[in-house]
C-alpha cells in the first residue's frame, strides 16, 4: 500500500489552516503504525501508551477533524463499531470475519478487471471500488466444527 507521507500529511493540516498539535500527529502515528484497522476505542488504548494525557475525548474529537480532512477513513465493517485507517492511495477491499470481526485486506486484478467491464457495459465512469466481503475465517471454521 502506499500511503501519504508523513510531510503530506501534514500539509494537508497547514493548508487546511489547521494546527498540528501533538495529539494528531499521535493518531496519525498510530494509525500509521497499527497492522489493520483500528476503532477509536483501541487506537485511544494505543495513544494512552504513548502520551497518558490523551483523554477520549481528544480522540474522538481528533478523529473527525482528521476525518473531514481526508486524512483518514472511517470504515463501517460491521453493525457496532467504526474502524479507521489512514488514507490510501492504492486501491484495496476487506475480508470481514462475522464471527471474531477480524479483517484482512485484500487486493486483485480481478477487481480492476471487473470496475472496467461494468464501467464500459454501463458507460459509467467509476472513480472508487469498495468491496467487503463477510464470511468466517479459518480460525471461526475450525472452532465451529
Amino acid at each position: 500500500m502506499t500511503l501519504a507521507s508523513d510531510d503530506e500529511m501534514l500539509e494537508v493540516l497547514r493548508a487546511e489552516g489547521k494546527r498540528i498539535t501533538p495529539q494528531r500527529s499521535l493518531l496519525l502515528r498510530v494509525l500509521r503504525d497499527s497492522d489493520g484497522h483500528l476503532d477509536a476505542d483501541e487506537i485511544y488504548r494505543r495513544a494512552r501508551e504513548k502520551d497518558q494525557r490523551i483523554s477520549l475525548s481528544t480522540v474522538y474529537r481528533n478523529l473527525n477533524v482528521l476525518k473531514e480532512l481526508g486524512l483518514i477513513i472511517e470504515l463501517h465493517l460491521d453493525q457496532e463499531h467504526h474502524h479507521y485507517e489512514l488514507r490510501d492511495t492504492a486501491e484495496h477491499h476487506h475480508l470481514i470475519c462475522s464471527d471474531c470481526g477480524r479483517v484482512v485486506e485484500f487486493d486483485s486484478r480481478l477487481v480492476g478487471k471487473l470496475r472496467d467491464q461494468i464501467s464500459e457495459e454501463k458507460d459509467f465512469l467509476i472513480t472508487r471500488v469498495h468491496i467487503d466481503l463477510v464470511g468466517l475465517c479459518s480460525e471461526c471454521r475450525d472452532e465451529s466444527d
